[in-house]
């Protein structure tokens, strides 16, 4: 099956329209249960199934970009990001990955013993390389972590989650009629 069969097909059986509504029922839920007990087994429990499905969503939106107008993609892909970074908001993913970026660079420059760089693959300066280069991955990563940490606490703020999956929602379902997109019936009754 070839790519654009792939694209066909998803598009003959309205998965993008219903991917898009099932991930603003998602969010809408996600926010209730948000409000009612942040703390409750079953609020953790939708967060799970919504960065799952914030995945998926992704997956969707990527392979049907193009097909849709450029609202119902922009649409799309905000939300799967904002389902996907809700249980991940205080994960600190760049010291793992610093940590990995040392051990790796650690490794590499053990490769360099009996060459003409032996003295980087011995004692400190392997060390202090290793450090240096966790260091620098560390600070590129913290700044990206930090981006993607705001704008993860603002699409998250239950009151936008809410009205992003209500947009999810009614987006579908014109998108679904054959209207186009909630921008085209916006702009189309404000140029009346």
């Amino acid at each position: 099956m070839e790519y654009n069969d792939v694209v066909d097909t998803l598009m003959s059986h309205h998965i993008p329209e219903a991917t898009l509504a099932i991930g603003g029922i998602l969010a809408v839920i996600i926010a209730i249960f948000y409000v009612k007990d942040k703390d409750s087994a079953r609020y953790k429990f939708l967060m799970l199934i919504g960065a799952i499905f914030g995945v998926f969503m992704a997956f969707i939106s990527f392979h049907t970009y193009g097909t849709f107008v450029i609202t119902t993609s922009i649409i799309m892909i905000v939300a799967s990001f904002t389902l996907i970074i809700r249980p991940f908001r205080e994960v600190h993913f760049a010291l793992l990955i610093a940590l990995m970026a040392m051990i790796i660079v650690y490794v590499l420059l053990g490769n360099l013993e009996g060459t003409k760089l032996d003295i980087l693959s011995q004692g400190w300066f392997r060390i202090g390389i290793a450090f240096f280069c966790g260091a620098m991955v560390y600070m590129m990563l913290h700044m990206v972590e930090a981006m993607v940490k705001v704008a993860g606490k603002v699409m998250n703020f239950w009151p936008l989650l809410l009205i992003l999956g209500i947009i999810c929602i009614v987006e579908a379902i014109i998108v679904l009629s054959g209207h186009g997109s909630v921008y085209d019936l916006i702009t189309s009754y404000t140029d009346k």
